[in-house]
């Protein structure tokens, strides 16, 4: 796996609106982050230092925050140097509950299944942003889910009338997560046993 440390091997500065869908340790400082983006699609960027206490990153890398990104872009390979966040959208909600943290990471997940690596598809930034602000502020369920299924599977052009949302997209980008089952799961259990719903004080 490269990235680029020498100056003449780094291309322009890129700049984007974009949401964070997975991080990757890369050594005992820094992460790769993975974004989709609005201008770029699925982009892969190394942020340096980001592990250490004092880095300038610390506080803005989590799962599903957004906001705009600054990278620089590498000449050689996939993996580009993350130089600048500025987070707009936290979405706390999608951390204070099992059920919509794992529909959240379901949703990032679906998108990597779909879009190519650095591909920009507006229409599917659109469509996650949306999606995960819908659970940030609602309760997750099975409607959600079904419902962003439906939207990728029209977006993408493999829908169909006859057929369930979930198996067009099967059908076109293979099995779907794993995620899904336990989604399915977590979301069928009675309300009043959901770990969604706060404590009584």
């Amino acid at each position: 796996m490269e990235f680029c440390t020498n100056p003449a091997d780094a291309g322009p500065v890129q700049a984007t609106l974009a949401i964070l869908v997975r991080l990757t340790r890369l050594t005992d400082t820094s992460l790769i982050v993975h974004w989709f983006t609005s201008d770029h699609g699925l982009v892969k960027t190394v942020a340096k230092g980001a592990r250490r206490p004092n880095s300038q990153f610390a506080g803005q890398l989590d799962l599903f925050f957004g906001g705009e990104i600054r990278f620089v872009r590498a000449r050689r390979g996939e993996l580009h140097i993350l130089q600048e966040v500025a987070i707009s959208e936290w979405r706390d909600g999608l951390r204070r509950h099992y059920s919509a943290t794992l529909l959240a990471a379901y949703f990032g997940q679906l998108l990597e299944l779909a879009v190519e690596p650095e591909h920009p598809v507006p229409e599917l930034y659109a469509l996650l942003q949306r999606g995960l602000d819908h659970v940030a502020g609602t309760p997750a369920s099975l409607r959600a889910l079904r419902h962003f299924e439906s939207e990728l599977a029209r977006l993408l052009g493999v829908a169909h009338d006859s057929h369930p949302a979930e198996l067009c997209l099967q059908d076109a980008l293979g099995p779907l997560p794993a995620t899904r089952r336990v989604l399915i799961e977590q979301l069928c259990v009675p309300e009043s046993f959901s770990s969604s719903r706060p404590p009584s004080r």
